[in-house]
């Protein structure tokens, strides 16, 4: 298993000598490397078994940082940047050469975002460079939201875990193109898109692409429990399989299951924050307990429940 750690200085020298680094954010754990580091970065693809058609997200700490290696923001990214960096916000920008393509995914845009996590923004101020940090679990299975999953994912394959604690969000970030003049959203996320269209007027939006996608996370199968999800009105579901042994996520309802720790419930109160912090953390539990079949139904469609369905729609996929 791999070391699990708060040394900052050990995970730059890692970093610097090209190796990887699993780093908190506060949306899901991610698997780092130096974003100009094509071996680096080639490796981050080998350990999560990524296709390399699936560009990276690039992290950094301040937007006079990003902007060394993408944009120029407009003007509306400019006041997207002012209000939600560090903040679960990625944004998808012209790259500047100094970027390989390699984390493009041979495209001419490049995804860049910075993480409001104190020890990752600590982190990265004293790097020379930005870090390519998709999540750090295996291609297509369910985010990591604390040091212990990225372990028991990734533990025999990297160097060191820079533990953060469990995630505040839980859900990856949004992510926005300005390629094009209206904005489009290209990855329902941590940040609702009420509260980015409230700043910037209206946006497009596109989630989903089964073949090259522009951005990461668009992908229509992904999130996998390893394990069959079914979505839809949770009694009658749970009529239908009531003679499996299946687990039931709900929103804020109890229902019965054969077993007390089959039955996860995202939030109580109907926090949407708090059912996005719990969704993945779920899945991961889910995924140890092993029930023939997962039931779940779908949150109501506003704010972050907008981005919880999504990923509950793709993890179904799957």
């Amino acid at each position: 298993m791999a070391e699990i750690g708060v040394d900052i200085k050990k995970s730059k020298n890692l970093l610097e000598k090209g190796k990887l680094v699993a780093i908190p954010t506060e949306t899901v754990y991610g698997l780092a490397a130096n974003g100009f580091n094509e071996k680096a970065i080639s490796e981050v693809f080998s350990v999560k078994n990524r296709p390399s058609f699936d560009p990276l997200i690039l992290h950094s700490y301040s937007t006079e940082a990003v902007e060394k290696y993408a944009g120029p923001l407009p003007p509306k990214a400019q006041l997207l940047a002012t209000h939600f960096w560090p903040g679960p916000l990625t944004m998808v920008l012209p790259k500047k050469s100094i970027v390989p393509f390699i984390v493009t995914s041979g495209l001419d845009t490049v995804a860049v975002r910075i993480p409001q996590h104190p020890i990752t923004l600590q982190l990265l101020k004293q790097l020379p460079f930005p870090l390519a940090a998709p999540s750090a679990n295996p291609f297509g299975f369910v985010s990591p939201t604390s040091a212990k999953h990225v372990d028991q994912y990734l533990g025999s394959e990297i160097d060191y875990i820079l533990d953060g604690g469990n995630c505040n969000i839980g859900l990856e970030s949004t992510i926005i193109s300005f390629v094009k003049e209206t904005p489009i959203i290209l990855r329902k996320g941590g940040l609702s898109i009420e509260s980015i269209e409230n700043l910037i007027g209206k946006v497009d939006i596109k989630t989903t692409s089964s073949s090259k996608p522009s951005a990461p996370g668009m992908l229509s199968k992904h999130y996998s429990p390893g394990i069959p999800l079914v979505l839809g009105n949770l009694p009658e579901l749970i009529e239908v399989n009531k003679l499996k042994r299946y687990g039931v996520l709900s929103f804020s309802n109890p229902y019965a299951t054969s077993e007390p720790a089959l039955l996860k419930i995202l939030s109580p109160k109907k926090d949407m924050t708090e059912a996005a912090r719990n969704l993945f953390a779920y899945m991961r539990e889910f995924t140890e307990l092993k029930p023939e079949v997962i039931l779940g139904e779908f949150l109501p469609e506003k704010g972050l429940g907008i981005a919880i369905n999504d990923r509950l729609k793709r993890a179904a996929a799957s």
